[in-house]
């Protein structure tokens, strides 16, 4: 143990190994059972800024986003019992995202512990299958082991760390008692990610990859630190991009190259590409929902990922690499052959492959890269009709593209988890330098306001926007008033509809079942914003979208704003292929009573439907008149 550390206490230890880890920021609430670390950070804001937040939950939140946007060790504190309790969504969050965050708790007394004593609660227990590394502090000896530990195992596995200190123990102070088999300054806060795959598998996925003719590549999370290297093999490959959520700020929206995202929120040329491939490449992805990659069989796979565990896990591969994805790839490149300079030119197929008699990997390649992008055009078409209608109610496509084009060119984008993340997906276009984020695998609600505020912390020079429901805000809206207090001029763009929108469509069209407890009765945000010490606006016609949300974006001030969209609440979020099963589960809804039938059907009888969804509404105009007789 350093000497520099003698006579110090167990929490001013534990404050000073994290900031030996570069730790800057620390999200919480204080209390008595973690007051001694609070005082360590009192001592220590010149080197590390704590965050006041309203719920400890945020405070989770925040350090999973911190560590998103920023790719350092998010860190969160709370008391004992209650709080460390209230930590575990935010930290679910943290583990199914693959993100370092490390959560320090506080306990009661080491003497009172398991004796029924206030809040004393066996967090160890608690934390176990959250954290890669849970620990408790028990003697000041131990407290920089334990913080290098935890610190680097965050790291090294992409996931949670929990430290539990004792009231007493972070008061205690270190006088070098030892044990036989402890030697001072063994520890190190030192952790170096570097990884490589073997050279013959490099080799192999390369060999793979120049035979394939129909070559899709699959991007995650994993790939945002890679976006130039993404690119350059997709040139190469006349490959085209598809996009899981969280890999949506890897490629630009308007790349030509890029597909867009792929499942229910997707697009309909992804799931085309998908269907068609015989080479699939993912690059930091383990996409949940296998049915919409390729069938068993059909394409050969190669996977890169930095988990090992991840390799497989959701697509059969012919070639695992273990590896961080800009390394891999940059090993990759050389390897592969070039089949066209001008891939994404429309002349160079139509004047020189469609007039070549052989048919060689070149021409299939870029005539289904070809086919992919003219597909893309048409579904462009598409989301462009739906972002410029003037129906009544707004429709919430309508929002999300006029934030779209009110984004500046380095904004940060958080979006919640709900219908609301379907509008962002598909109509909030990423361009290069932007980052994006949402509640990824555990896709908890109320995760917008919180990351973007860990946003603006993070990065206060860059605009800092939450694309919210009113359903998800609602839940933690009190960290409002944590973006007031702390001066964060965040927008937060909310979709009104008094309504938990995607749990209505599931109940609808994934059971058939009619509509049950989902309407709230209405709040006010924006006198919820001017009440709380921000900003507030209020859109309800279809001529005020634009300007007011224009007014809010640019307005330049320190405190943060709300923009109250009111929107159709029987917008239902279409999946990019329509298969019979979600309209004769909502015919079925109907006959069982679902309420709002008329309008439900109104809306999908408008001749702005894509002509996918004619057989939609024939089903259920036939189920709404049998249903009237």
């Amino acid at each position: 143990m350093n000497d520099e550390y003698q006579d110090l206490k167990t929490a001013d230890i534990v404050a000073e190994s994290l900031i030996d880890w570069n730790v800057d920021v620390v999200f919480g609430i204080p209390g008595d059972g973690i007051n001694g670390f609070i005082e360590a950070l009192r001592v220590r804001q010149d080197k590390i800024k704590f965050v006041l937040v309203r719920h400890e939950e945020s405070a989770a939140l925040m350090a999973c986003a911190y560590a998103k946007y920023t790719g350092k060790i998010g860190v969160c504190v709370s008391t004992s019992g209650p709080g460390a309790i209230h930590l575990l969504n935010g930290l679910y969050d943290a583990k199914a995202d693959n993100v370092p965050v490390l959560a320090i708790t506080g306990s009661t007394f080491s003497d009172l512990m398991n004796s029924s004593f206030l809040q004393d609660v066996k967090l160890l227990q608690l934390f176990s299958d959250v954290a890669s590394y849970n620990t408790m502090i028990h003697v000041p000896e131990q407290a920089e082991m334990a913080v290098d530990i935890a610190c680097r195992t965050c790291l090294a596995r992409k996931g949670v760390g929990h430290i539990n200190i004792p009231v007493d123990v972070q008061e205690k102070k270190l006088k070098g008692d030892y044990s036989k088999h402890k030697v001072p300054g063994h520890t190190s806060d030192i952790f170096d990610s570097f990884a490589l795959p073997d050279k013959k598998l490099i080799e192999k996925a390369a060999k793979i990859l120049n035979t394939g003719n129909k070559i899709v590549i699959l991007i995650g999370q994993g790939a945002l630190n890679a976006s130039a290297e993404v690119v350059a093999v997709a040139q190469k490959l006349n490959a085209p991009i598809i996009k899981a959520l969280l890999g949506k700020a890897v490629v630009p929206d308007d790349h030509p190259l890029n597909l867009g995202g792929l499942g229910m929120l997707g697009t309909e040329p992804a799931s085309e590409a998908m269907s068609q491939t015989d080479t699939l490449l993912l690059i930091g992805t383990s996409f949940p929902y296998m049915e919409y990659l390729p069938k068993p069989g059909q394409a050969k796979g190669i996977q890169i990922d930095m988990k090992p565990e991840k390799i497989g896990l959701r697509y059969s591969v012919e070639v695992g690499l273990v590896g961080d994805s800009k390394t891999v790839l940059s090993e990759l490149i050389p390897l592969l052959k070039e089949r066209t300079h001008k891939n994404n030119i429309k002349d160079d197929l139509k004047n020189h492959y469609y007039n070549n008699s052989k048919l060689d990997i070149s021409n299939v390649s870029l005539q289904f890269l070809h086919a992919m992008q003219k597909s893309m055009e048409k579904w462009k078409k598409i989301l462009k009709e739906q972002s410029n209608r003037e129906d009544i109610p707004i429709k919430p496509q309508v929002i999300a593209n006029a934030v779209s084009e009110e984004l500046e060119e380095n904004a940060i984008v958080s979006v919640d988890s709900g219908n609301n993340t379907v509008w962002a997906a598909r109509f909030l276009n990423m361009r290069k330098g932007m980052k994006f984020s949402v509640s990824g695998n555990l896709a908890t609600m109320a995760c917008g306001l919180p990351y973007a505020i860990a946003a603006k912390i993070a990065f206060p020079d860059r605009q800092s926007v939450a694309f919210v429901g009113d359903g998800g805000f609602t839940m933690l809206m009190g960290e409002f008033a944590t973006a007031v207090q702390y001066k964060l001029p965040i927008k937060i763009i909310i979709l009104k509809n008094n309504l938990l929108g995607m749990i209505r469509w599931e109940q609808m069209a994934f059971l058939g079942n009619p509509e049950y407890a989902v309407e709230f009765t209405p709040i006010d945000y924006a006198k919820f914003a001017e009440a709380s010490g921000g900003k507030g606006y209020t859109i309800k016609k279809i001529d005020e979208v634009k300007s007011v949300i224009h007014m809010a974006m640019n307005e330049e001030n320190e405190f943060p704003s709300i923009v109250e969209a009111y929107i159709d609440p029987f917008e239902l979020p279409f999946p990019p292929k329509l298969n019979m099963e979600f309209p004769t589960h909502i015919a079925e809804s109907f006959v069982r009573g679902q309420p709002y039938t008329m309008e439900i059907g109104t809306s999908l009888s408008m001749d702005h439907i894509p002509e996918r969804f004619k057989s939609f509404q024939s089903h259920l105009k036939h189920k709404q008149n049998k249903e009237k007789n």
